[in-house]
């Protein structure tokens, strides 16, 4: 039954915004990754997640807010049981790893999908990423990180509305990248930053 959701879920945003995916630095490769995107909707999430061919599907699981995604039985529903989604507190208690359930899939040989800039935008500029994913890279640096560009996401449901607008949505995968020897935490921010923005008007990053 929850197999069948998750079908039915996929084909849905299929039908519905397209979710064309266009592999332009790596191949679609089901091996253990860190893929992470530019945020702009609610859609964002189930787009990418239908845009991945089954075998990285299967091995991808989102990480979502907890302070969203599981405020009703419903969101919850469809974050857990829909798209196998790892929920994580926004605003962690001190001492706290908010980080620890995505860290354990990863040491599972997992994949997980995020994004960086913690909160959706309003517009089309993508903000300034938030340390979670250097940790991650610093964490495990063998693996690597796919950046990821969604285009018109924030048309089909942007933020603060619930009316879906259909229009085609491409989910660009760029060339990987991990963190460099002694890099510095703001600068790889800013690299795996410029890394979605390069995938933004289509360039070929491989």
């Amino acid at each position: 039954m929850i197999a069948l959701v998750r079908r039915l879920l996929v084909l849905l945003v299929r039908i519905v915004v397209g979710a064309r995916s266009e592999w332009r630095g790596c191949a679609p490769d089901p091996i253990r990754r860190i893929y992470f995107a530019n945020h702009n909707s609610h859609v964002d999430t189930v787009a990418v997640m239908a845009a991945l061919p089954w075998p990285v599907r299967r091995l991808t699981h989102p990480v979502a807010a907890r302070d969203y995604w599981g405020t009703n039985a419903f969101r919850r529903f469809i974050a857990e049981k829909g798209l196998r989604a790892v929920l994580i507190e926004r605003k962690p208690l001190p001492d706290s790893n908010p980080l620890a359930p995505v860290e354990r899939l990863l040491e599972e040989g997992r994949s997980v999908l995020i994004f960086p800039e913690g909160t959706r935008s309003s517009n089309d500029e993508i903000a300034p990423f938030r340390s979670g994913i250097y940790r991650l890279a610093c964490r495990f640096p063998d693996v690597d990180l796919v950046p990821i560009h969604l285009d018109n996401l924030q048309r089909i449901l942007p933020k603060g509305s619930w009316l879906i607008v259909p229009i085609t949505c491409t989910a660009r995968f760029g060339k990987p990248l991990r963190v460099e020897p002694g890099e510095e935490k703001g600068a790889f921010l800013a690299r795996a930053r410029a890394a979605v923005i390069d995938l933004a008007g289509g360039g070929h990053t491989a």
